[in-house]
């Protein structure tokens, strides 16, 4: 098989590498993405390793840029993507990265200071412009009069002359958010017993809020007051409401100055300011421009250090060494690139097969067809290394199955063309670049879509459904003219008979069978649903046990690709006659049945159900007629059959095993009692091997553990007990596909009348309101519609997921794997925004 059908061989390899050129080595596997590194210091700490120091200098670099793209986005500028294939850097190109990201974050820095700090004084210069020019009409002779209360109906300013002509009123002006004013206004009248003037305005211009740079409105207020203590008392409540106080000359003529003076210096400021985000605009230039390949680049050096850590030293320090993964049809490729990057450092790099008696990693490569299918199936469980891979026929099933329940040509036609539009602009940027993750769900899958609405067309067509409607493509089977001439249906006969039946049995009023799928005559009988039940309900016991059949099949192949020929024996035989004996017995009744009864003989037909629940009970049912003869006979035998697989699926494999290893346990202690004069004579060396050739440690190369019964038989209990109960449960779960099909059916029904039949016909008879509500149900109709398909897809899907799991991981597949992971750097270009 090839490697869609199988995982591809996968080979441990150690490679030497120059001290040199090792960076260059790693940088140029992760270019090409075929290993995957394993760690041969797990039991070093992060910190104590060797290029920890790069490590480190690396996640301050992306540190600093993180910060730079902080600052594009808060201009409210995106990054270009990189232009072309950029490698990973020279370690010597690290420091002259690092001057320049940390040289632009400081001029970033010290610009957004300064513009900040300009902004802020220009937001004072115009509240203070604010207040003057909402205050410059208040004078200083003023009084204050209230209604209310006695004590105030006395002048502030006395008239000269009086015992208080040496006071004079002083001001308090000022701006302060306007959900304060009127708190601040109520705790100066409070505080200051009403001895004060106070006048709160809401400013006619918003000004732009140094910090957020947003448009917002200020209230200015002018307080005037005499005496020192109340001014304590204003100057501590207005520094508490953190209120922008500003100087208040009591002349006209000098506010009118300051004014003046306050004008100029904002209109100087603003030059300032402009010349500032000039300037910073030019220095983001520069960083939306040298950014983006920084950080692939530095992403990519931080990766190369990080794998470099996995890799152990040689005793001489001249090498690094490093095991990997590594398909076997990619070492020469892996073995030429190695050359190619060390060739500079005088000494080629070194690439050999090393034994592992671990696992290895499971490897399928995809492509953009299969990984949507393949993805169905890893998230089952990855499967074991050289196992069957289940992607290739889940390709034609789970499309099929979810189209069993979602038969419908219209609204599989609409699935296809939404997923066909995905399919021919997948090669966008807009499209491929969207961050939607609705979007990007939809698009991962377009061609698991574009085959799921191409087999719902396929299913429609058999179902004979085009929004739950009926279409006539060929000529019907059944003719009513026919039934009508011979049947001598008169006046009288048709008025005392609403519903009509037409009997196949006369001649002429059934012609045949419909030349594909269902008859449309049937979507205009009133016993439509009773027969797509029987029609559904046996097709998905014929479906299901198909499955699980064939779900069985495919563990074959496992176990003769991996030897276990006792596998073979005492599982999968027992397994099919277990299966076969009970349900593939009841896929022959329904099959049966259909040739066996004719429409003449209909009404006598035994019934399917009643003998297969008959044969669990070993009894016979005097009102149900056997199916055929001998039919008891044949039941028994089954049953009996069927019940004698379970012992032995439950005790033949463990007893094997033990058995087996008995024999090996024998046969190696006779090995052992041979060979123990030499054993004992024999000498280990190994320092003659030279410093720099190292064996590789392998978990897998120890002796193989201890055979414990316990757990073995307790493994094939449980395998027998979920396989046995399974195939029940299993069976009944697939009668989902004809509950979801008659759901979707009766909705697709629902909508028709509902919306279209009742909505489209009250339009008619109230006339001139027709122009109004015809969008109205038009747009109600697309709306339900569009629920309809993923309301009803989506539950389609769940359920096709749910039967997949039936097959692929009861009855062969594993999914106690993993996967490869090779050491690329196309993560790291596909992050990049």
């Amino acid at each position: 098989m090839g490697s869609m059908f199988r995982s591809e061989e996968v080979a441990l390899v150690q490679l030497f590498l120059p001290t040199a050129a090792a960076y260059t080595c790693v940088s140029q596997l992760g270019e090409l993405g075929l290993v995957e590194f394993r760690d041969l210091n797990a039991s070093v700490s992060a910190f104590q390793r060797r290029f920890v120091v790069d490590v480190r200098r690396c996640e301050e670099l992306e540190k600093t840029f993180t910060f730079l793209q902080a600052e594009v986005r808060r201009a409210g500028l995106a990054l270009p993507l990189p232009e072309g294939v950029l490698l990973a850097p020279p370690p010597r190109d690290l420091l002259r990265i690092q001057e320049e990201s940390d040289r632009l974050a400081q001029e970033l820095r010290d610009v957004r200071g300064n513009q900040q700090a300009l902004r802020a004084q220009l937001h004072q210069l115009q509240l203070h412009s604010a207040v003057l020019s909402q205050g410059h009409g208040h004078g200083p002779q003023l009084a204050a009069t209230h209604t209310d209360m006695p004590l105030e109906r006395t002048p502030l300013l006395q008239a000269p002359g009086g015992p208080h002509q040496d006071l004079r009123v002083n001001f308090v002006a000022g701006a302060v958010e306007p959900h304060k004013a009127a708190a601040l206004e109520r705790l100066l009248w409070r505080a200051c017993r009403g001895f004060l003037i106070a006048s709160f305005r809401e400013t006619e211009q918003q000004l732009e809020d140094p910090v957020t740079g947003e448009p917002a409105t200020w209230t200015t207020f002018l307080i005037s007051y005499w005496g020192e203590q109340i001014g304590q008392k204003i100057r501590k409540i207005t520094d508490c409401f953190h209120c922008h106080v500003f100087p208040f000359a009591e002349q006209e003529e000098a506010r009118l100055g300051a004014l003046q003076q306050l004008q100029q210096q904002s209109h100087e400021l603003q030059e300032v300011l402009g010349e500032t985000e000039r300037f910073l605009s030019q220095v983001l230039g520069r960083v939306q421009k040298l950014l983006p390949p920084w950080q692939v680049q530095i992403r990519k050096m931080k990766a190369v250090y990080l794998a470099l850590n996995q890799c152990s030293v040689s005793t001489t320090h001249k090498c690094l060494i490093a095991e990997a993964w590594c398909a076997t049809r990619d070492l020469p490729t892996v073995q030429q690139a190695l050359q190619d990057s060390s060739s500079e450092a005088g000494v080629s790099a070194v690439v050999h097969r090393i034994p592992c008696r671990d696992m290895p990693p499971t490897l399928v490569r995809t492509n953009r067809f299969t990984a949507s299918f393949q993805g169905i199936v890893d998230a089952y469980g990855v499967g074991r290394y050289q196992e069957v891979n289940p992607a290739p026929y889940t390709i034609i099933t789970f499309p099929f199955l979810f189209a069993v329940m979602f038969g419908d040509v219209g609204h599989g036609l609409l699935m296809f063309l939404f997923a066909l539009a995905m399919v021919l602009a997948e090669n966008r940027p807009a499209v491929k670049t969207a961050q939607n993750e609705i979007w990007r769900t939809f698009f991962g899958g377009r061609y698991l879509l574009l085959l799921m609405g191409l087999f719902s067309v396929y299913t429609g067509f058999i179902y004979n459904e085009c929004f739950s409607r009926a279409t006539a493509i060929f000529p019907s089977g059944w003719s009513v003219a026919a039934m009508a001439n011979q049947s001598g249906w008169s006046d009288t006969f048709l008025a005392e008979h609403p519903l009509l039946t037409l009997d196949p049995n006369v001649t002429g009023v059934f012609l045949g069978p419909y030349p594909f799928g269902i008859d449309p005559v049937w979507s205009l009988a009133v016993n439509h649903l009773s027969f797509l039940n029987s029609f559904k309900m046996k097709m998905s016991v014929l479906l299901g046990v198909t499955h699980m059949t064939f779900g069985v099949v495919l563990g074959v192949f496992n176990h003769m690709h991996f030897g276990q020929w006792h596998r073979l024996l005492l599982e999968t035989v027992p397994e099919l006659v277990f299966l076969l004996a009970l349900f593939g017995y009841l896929v022959f009744l329904i099959v049966y049945k259909w040739l066996r009864f004719t429409a003449a003989d209909a009404a006598s037909a035994p019934s399917v159900l009643i003998h297969f629940i008959n044969m669990f009970l070993f009894s016979r049912s005097a009102t149900n007629r056997p199916l055929f003869p001998g039919q008891e006979v044949v039941q028994s035998v089954l049953v009996v059959l069927a019940l004698a697989m379970v012992p032995i699926l439950l005790l033949g494999t463990p007893l094997f095993l033990r058995q087996q290893h008995r024999r090996h346990a024998r046969r190696r202690q006779l090995v052992e009692d041979e060979d123990k004069t030499g054993l004992l004579d024999a000498s280990v060396s190994v320092s003659s091997q030279g410093l720099d050739e190292e064996k590789a440690e392998c978990p897998g190369d120890r002796e193989e553990a201890e055979f414990v019964a316990s757990e073995v038989f307790m493994h094939q209990a449980i395998h027998t007990i979920e396989f046995c109960l399974g195939c029940i449960s299993n069976t009944a779960s697939y009668l989902r596909l004809w509950a979801l099909s008659l759901a979707h059916a009766q909705l697709s029904e629902v909508l028709w009348a509902m919306v279209m039949r009742v909505g489209l016909g009250l339009s008619d008879e109230m006339g001139v309101v027709a122009v109004v509500l015809v969008p109205i149900f038009a747009a109600f109709a697309v709306m339900t519609v569009a629920i309809l398909l993923v309301m009803e897809g989506l539950s389609a899907f769940l359920h096709a997921l749910r039967l997949h799991w039936v097959e692929f991981q009861n009855k062969f597949y594993a999914g106690t794997g993993y996967k490869l992971s090779p050491f690329t750097f196309a993560v790291e270009d596909a992050e990049h925004p």
